[in-house]
């Protein structure tokens, strides 16, 4: 059965705005410069979303969807602490190179200007990632009797500021540093570091 004309054209718009972050980094998007891009009048935009800031929303749902039921999986697939940590910054680190315009809206870039709710979701997101590192880690413990000298949480943040400043990096440098480049050597430096502390 297909999908009714206004779900297409609701993901169409959002597709749409996905795609101009990534082809005009460093610009703010207008209503009428989507429009135009989705082939539609603002008006027809507005049909499908009440404001901008709903076009936005919908493309962070995607993101937190697409990124925690990922998470989800990881944590049910893989037990070994220092596994899991790898696989969750690296599912950061790839969802960012692979939607770089959705990267945009990550590291707040796109949200400048906009609603202060969006920013707000953002670091709600972000605090839910942290605070799943940190129980990974915290895990460590329990599993294996011994644990880490420098307390977790502040652990937990030192990873995902590496993973926030490698997406950073992405789009400063509009989309040619790759957030995964050179992942694999730096993970080995970073669990190394992690084991010692």
């Amino acid at each position: 059965m297909a999908e009714s004309p206004k779900i297409n054209r609701r993901e169409h718009i959002l597709q749409c705005l996905a795609q101009m972050l990534e082809t005009s980094p460093g610009q703010r998007i207008t209503t009428a410069k989507l429009a135009a891009e989705v082939g539609v009048s603002e008006a027809a935009l507005y049909r499908h979303f009440p404001s901008k800031a709903r076009m936005f929303e919908g493309l962070i749902e995607f993101i937190e969807d697409a990124i925690l039921s990922r998470l989800n999986i990881i944590m049910d697939e893989e037990k070994d602490t220092m596994t899991r940590c790898q696989l969750v910054l690296h599912l950061l680190l790839v969802f960012s190179e692979r939607n770089p315009g959705i990267s945009r809206i990550l590291n707040g870039d796109a949200l400048l200007g906009e609603n202060e709710r969006l920013r707000n979701r953002i670091d709600v997101l972000f605090a839910k990632i942290e605070t799943q590192i940190k129980q990974i880690l915290r895990e460590k413990t329990l599993r294996e009797g011994v644990g880490f000298n420098i307390d977790e949480a502040i652990l937990a943040n030192l990873l995902l500021a590496f993973v926030e400043g490698r997406i950073s990096q992405f789009v400063r440098s509009e989309f040619k540093q790759k957030p995964t480049l050179h992942f694999d050597e730096q993970w080995t430096f970073i669990q190394q570091q992690l084991l010692r502390s």
